[in-house]
């Protein structure tokens, strides 16, 4: 429990329940990346089997997907303060609020009939698109706050200025 008692009196973004919310919130956004990376993934890979043109939307949903799953990594390494990033997280909402917008523009409103397993598929994906936007809305406002909050530093050198 050692552990837990360091988290909840050093942590400066919440102590355990900050930590405990930031730890499902991450889990959450690296799974649904991976998802998103196995929907789109899938069509990348039945268009380079047959040794067709590699639309570059998916592309894009690959690339978003790999940004996002990378930096949950990079955010999970250990004294890593997510929130000296917070502009990453807002650069990563934006890039999941235009895959929603261009994947959900196109397969919203389509009504697929069940013989069309593809775009049944990719319209589940829009909906998970939209719940990663979400979850990097969050953690971005999250982080800007504690962020903002915890700026009151003093100087590196001498430590009398107010930062």
């Amino acid at each position: 429990m050692a552990i837990f008692d360091t988290i909840s009196n050093n942590s400066s973004s919440g102590g355990l329940h900050g930590a405990l919310a930031r730890l499902i919130l991450r889990f959450l956004q690296f799974v649904l990346a991976i998802t998103v990376a196995a929907l789109y993934g899938i069509d990348l890979h039945h268009a380079s089997q047959a040794h067709a043109y590699t639309d570059g939307k998916w592309v894009f949903a690959e690339v978003v997907a790999g940004l996002a799953a990378v930096t949950v990594l990079v955010y999970g390494v250990p004294f890593f303060k997510s929130y000296w990033a917070f502009g990453w997280d807002w650069v990563l909402f934006i890039l999941w609020t235009a895959l929603f917008g261009l994947f959900g523009s196109i397969y919203i409103k389509a009504h697929p009939t069940p013989k069309q397993g593809g775009q049944i598929r990719m319209k589940h994906a829009v909906w998970v698109d939209l719940v990663n936007m979400l979850l990097w809305l969050v953690t971005a406002s999250y982080a800007t706050v504690i962020w903002v909050r915890n700026r009151q530093g003093r100087t590196l050198h001498t430590g009398r200025g107010k930062v």
